[in-house]
């Protein structure tokens, strides 16, 4: 059993079915208005609570991006057993405020069965106990930090956590330079994720044999560096490990290069994402990133998503496009699954909620992550992982991600 933060008893509506269609597109952050008769034509609602904007929308924006990819290969491939899902897509910004309203506003307002959010698992431990009380399910697509599934019976996450992913990266830098002898850390003070990161980074490092000969600390909103960054250089580390976000971390390597450090840099969760090319352009090269996607992966849903994304934005698919179209479709074949034993379209809302999120933790889905399943806890299970190494052309505005074998 999952260990439950408090309850408050809540009044849930006792309209009949709602499966609704969404007012407008899936943009339309217009009011839905609930359907008291069975409609089996109606779209069924999918909340997306992910940052669109603030200084996290470099990151939500691929979330957004894998999103609306799933929403209609699943849709043309017929939704849930001949009913479309439709998306319906809520601005978390980046805060824990902003979150919570739209946790509520897809709840209560809304509607819908579950919720794919949000990015940060700050926004997590804030926003998630909302869904829980209102027995909504949520899948985080990105939220990897120690403790999210624990948040509640309804909460659970197709994002590995940090705690299995982490390590990779600084074990491939060893490997590409086995001199590595002196370690150093930076974080972002401010940000939940950034600093479970960290607490796994330095376990690393200690677990590796190195020294860890600084950590030193800073703000998600911070653009200047050079204190910190001159700090650690003097102490002449091999290696720098920086947990933070594309925009402050993309800055910190920026920094740390002019200043003249030459060795290895490896970047958290946070770095992942070609967004932090234009942040440090050419001196972006070379930084470390382990992966929990690669566009690689076989798999006909892994080819069909990689497809698509290249075909609409002319580059490869990043982990949190992957984490976001996975998490939409573990939502639709849930559904499927679900339909296929109890019409959906007979159920009330509440008990669609429950059912569905049983259903969702019970299943196993060839994703394009891989085969992934849940623990009873809702603890995403997946097998496949990888270190990839940013490549970037002389000139600064072109980059990769380059997978390591």
């Amino acid at each position: 059993m999952k260990k439950h933060l408090p309850r408050t008893t809540i009044l849930l509506s006792t309209c009949a079915l709602l499966i609704t269609a969404c007012g407008g597109n899936s943009t339309n952050n217009s009011p839905t208005n609930a359907t008291n008769t069975t409609n089996t034509s109606a779209a069924i609602p999918i909340g997306i609570a992910v940052a669109q904007t603030s200084n996290v929308a470099l990151l939500g924006q691929e979330q957004v991006a894998g999103a609306k990819i799933a929403e209609k290969y699943f849709n043309d491939k017929g939704g849930v057993n001949g009913t479309p899902i439709k998306l319906v897509f809520q601005d978390t910004a980046g805060d824990e405020a902003g979150t919570i309203n739209a946790f509520q506003s897809l709840i209560n307002r809304d509607k819908v069965v579950g919720i794919v959010g949000p990015t940060l698992s700050q926004q997590a431990f804030s926003a998630n106990p909302v869904a829980e009380r209102a027995k909504v399910p949520v899948l985080g697509p990105s939220n990897t930090a120690q403790g999210i599934p624990e948040i509640g019976d309804y909460i659970a996450r197709v994002s590995a956590p940090v705690s299995v992913v982490a390590p990779n990266s600084v074990k491939a830098a060893l490997k590409q330079n086995t001199n590595i002898k002196k370690v150093a850390v930076f974080f972002a003070q401010n940000d939940a994720f950034s600093k479970s990161e960290t607490e796994i980074f330095q376990k690393t490092v200690k677990e590796q044999g190195l020294e860890l000969v600084t950590v030193q600390k800073f703000q998600t909103t911070d653009t200047d560096f050079q204190s910190q960054a001159t700090n650690a250089i003097n102490l002449k580390p091999d290696l720098v490990i920086i947990s933070g976000l594309a925009a402050d971390g993309g800055n910190l390597v920026r920094q740390l290069r002019e200043l003249g450090y030459k060795g290895l840099i490896v970047g958290g969760n946070g770095l992942n994402t070609s967004n932090v090319f234009p942040v440090c352009k050419a001196l972006c090269d070379g930084v470390l990133i382990a992966q929990a996607y690669s566009p690689e992966h076989p798999g006909e849903v892994n080819a069909a998503f990689r497809q698509a994304y290249v075909d609409e934005f002319k580059k490869e698919p990043p982990q949190f496009s992957a984490q976001a179209f996975a998490a939409v479709q573990v939502y639709v074949d849930a559904l499927k699954a679900l339909d296929n034993q109890s019409k959906v379209n007979t159920l009330q809302l509440p008990q669609l909620r429950t059912e569905l999120n049983k259903q969702l933790l019970a299943g196993k889905y060839n994703t394009p992550l891989g085969e992934i399943s849940f623990t009873p806890v809702g603890e995403v299970v997946q097998k496949d992982f990888y270190v990839a190494q940013i490549k970037m052309e002389k000139d600064g505005n072109q980059g990769k991600f380059a997978f390591l074998k």
